[in-house]
């Protein structure tokens, strides 16, 4: 696998992003606007690049897809630059804050054959494989409503 990969945002979930495509041998860079963050990851991996100003990351042409890891209100304006700068892109959920912005970061990633994918941690998670198929066979009845604490386990 070659290095192509940038990842944006690398606070409480982005570091995790960030070490899992090192680990890989994916990752080309990492992009924070928080300089403390930039330095601690920095610490940990130093031969990746770094960058605080992501329209670097996008107009670069070794960097073929970005991970977005920042807050949700960035997720949509972020995705769009990234598409129309050509990147594929991996967004943590949500893809953006209205169903009419994820349709058209949908439609635009379509237009330009580019990948978008959206991260949804535990949809793969065999506990909720489990409860969909217990639901999807009607066992448990109509599900109208679940609620999961945080301290809960899956």
């Amino acid at each position: 696998m070659s290095e192509n990969i940038a990842v944006i945002g690398c606070g409480y979930w982005g570091k995790n992003l960030v070490r899992n495509f090192y680990e890989l041998g994916a990752l080309y860079g990492v992009c924070d606007i928080d300089e403390e963050r930039l330095k601690s990851i920095k610490q940990k991996y130093p031969e990746v690049r770094y960058y605080q100003d992501c329209s670097q990351l996008f107009e670069n042409p070794e960097v073929k897809a970005v991970v977005i890891a920042t807050p949700a209100a960035t997720h949509y304006a972020l995705t769009k630059e990234a598409l129309l700068a050509g990147k594929d892109v991996f967004v943590e959920k949500p893809i953006a804050l209205s169903f009419q912005e994820g349709q058209e970061l949908v439609s635009l990633a379509n237009s330009r054959n580019k990948i978008l994918m959206v991260g949804h941690l535990l949809v793969y998670h065999p506990a909720i494989l489990k409860l969909k198929e217990l639901i999807d066979s009607g066992e448990l009845g109509k599900i109208n409503y679940y609620w999961r604490q945080k301290d809960d386990v899956i």
